[in-house]
């Protein structure tokens, strides 16, 4: 079960478009690839950033909201 404190829906924009779409976040793992639906331009994480959500989204993904940081990613 996940951490109640954890936010597990993010809003991720589309740098290329601006497209914005409310995805959920997993919880075992991280998305280093997102294809956009409005310019289907394939997302990858920033330099830095484990996943698409900590790049692109309103809210970072589990474990770094959780401040573990993200083991999920390797």
């Amino acid at each position: 079960m996940s951490d109640p404190a954890v936010i597990l829906q993010s809003m991720l924009t589309c740098p290329e478009c601006g497209t914005q779409k409310v995805e959920t976040m997993p919880t075992d793992a991280c998305w280093f690839f997102y294809d956009c639906t409005g310019c289907q331009r394939l997302l990858r994480p920033l330099t830095g950033d484990c996943c698409v959500f900590c790049s692109y989204g309103t809210v970072k993904c589990p474990p770094i909201q959780q401040g573990s940081g993200c083991d999920t990613c390797g």
